[in-house]
C-alpha cells in the first residue's frame, strides 16, 4: 500500500509539472513590466508569473517568521517546565 501511494504521488507530481509546463510554452511571448520611475522590464509571461508566485511565497514565510519565532520559545519554556516538574514532584508515600 505504502508503493501504491508513493506511486500516485510521483504521478500527480508529474502531471502538475507537464501542466505548468504547457502552460510555459502557450505563454512564452514576451510582455512589458513598467516600474516606478521609468523602469521598463520585458521577459516572457511565465517569468514574471514565476517572479510573482516566488515574491509571493518569501512574503508569506517572512510575515511568519514572528510567529514560528514565539511559537518555539514557547514550547521550549514548557518542556523545560515540564522536567522541571517532573524531577521535583515526587510521591512521599512509598508505593506498595
Amino acid at each position: 500500500m505504502k508503493n501504491i501511494t508513493r506511486y500516485l504521488g510521483l504521478a500527480l507530481k508529474l502531471l502538475v509539472f507537464l501542466l505548468v509546463l504547457g502552460f510555459a510554452l502557450k505563454n512564452s511571448h514576451s510582455i512589458q513590466f513598467n516600474g516606478y520611475l521609468g523602469q521598463v522590464w520585458q521577459a516572457p509571461l511565465i517569468v514574471m508569473l514565476g517572479l510573482a508566485f516566488v515574491l509571493g511565497v518569501l512574503t508569506g514565510v517572512l510575515a511568519l517568521l514572528p510567529s514560528i519565532f514565539r511559537l518555539r520559545r514557547e514550547a521550549t519554556r514548557k518542556g523545560r517546565e515540564n522536567d522541571l516538574d517532573i524531577t521535583i514532584t515526587q510521591p512521599d508515600i512509598p508505593v506498595v
